[in-house]
C-alpha cells in the first residue's frame, strides 16, 4: 500500500507521519517512511538546492526538473523496491505536491508536469499511483505563522526555507490547487482539517485508514 501526505507549509503532515506509521505497524504492516525531496543520498543534494533561500533565482522550469530528478531516484531506490517487497510506503509529499506547487503555484503547464511524472515513474510499466492521499488542509496564513514560529525557535532549518519566503498569494494558489486535485480524485483523497488539535487530526486519519483498509 502506498499512502501519501500532502499539504501547504505548516500544515502538520510531517508531525503526523510517525504516529501514522506506528498505528500501521501495530496492525501488521511493515512500514517505510519517506519524503520528497531528499529521501536518497542523491535526493539530499537536490533538496539542498531546492530549499535553500539563497537560490531564489532558480527558474520555474529548473525547479520542476529538479523535483523530477529527485522523484525518479526516489521511486527507483526506495518506493518501488519497498512496494515490491510487500511493505507499506508512507510518503511526506509526492507527485500531487508538484501539481500544486509548480502547476497551480508557479503557473507551469499541468500537462507538462503530468508527462514528466509519467516518464520518471515509468507509469506504463509500474502503474505507480498512491492508494490513498491524506490532504492536511489549512489557511495559508496560519500555516506560515506556524512555520515562521518553528524557524524562530530552531525547530526548522533556515537553510530549507525558500518556499516559506514566497508571498501569501503563492501559498493560497497552492492550497487551491490541492483542493482542486482532491475534488477531481475524491476516491483517493481524504481531507483533514489541519487547524484542529494533533490528537483530533490523528484520530480522524486513523479512522479513515481503518475504513479504507478494513483494519
Amino acid at each position: 500500500m502506498f499512502i501519501t501526505l500532502e499539504g501547504i507549509e505548516g500544515s502538520g503532515k510531517t508531525t503526523q507521519i510517525e504516529p501514522i506509521a506506528k498505528f500501521l505497524r501495530e496492525n501488521g504492516h511493515q512500514v517505510v517512511t519517506t519524503r520528497e525531496p531528499g529521501a536518497t543520498p542523491t535526493g539530499k543534494k537536490i533538496r539542498s538546492i531546492l530549499l535553500d533561500p539563497e537560490n531564489s533565482n532558480i527558474s520555474t522550469l529548473c525547479e520542476l526538473m529538479l523535483y523530477g530528478a529527485d522523484r525518479a531516484q526516489h521511486i527507483y531506490e526506495v518506493i518501488l523496491p519497498s512496494l515490491k517487497s510487500g511493505k507499506t510506503v508512507l510518503c511526506d509529499r509526492f507527485a500531487d505536491a508538484t501539481v500544486a506547487y509548480q502547476g497551480f503555484g508557479r503557473g507551469l503547464d499541468i500537462n507538462l508536469i503530468d508527462k514528466i511524472y509519467k516518464m520518471v515513474a515509468n507509469v506504463e510499466v509500474t502503474n505507480l499511483k498512491p492508494d490513498m492521499t491524506i490532504l492536511f488542509d489549512l489557511d495559508p496564513a496560519i500555516g506560515l505563522e506556524r512555520t515562521f514560529k518553528a524557524l524562530k525557535q530552531g525547530e526548522r532549518s533556515e537553510n530549507e526555507s525558500r518556499f516559506e519566503q514566497e508571498r501569501l498569494d503563492f501559498h493560497e494558489r497552492v492550497r487551491r490547487g490541492y483542493l482542486e486535485i482532491a475534488k477531481r480524485e475524491k476516491d483517493r483523497f481524504f481531507i483533514v482539517d489541519a487547524s484542529t488539535s494533533k490528537e483530533e487530526i490523528l484520530n480522524k486519519i486513523i479512522s479513515q485508514i481503518r475504513f479504507k483498509t478494513k483494519l
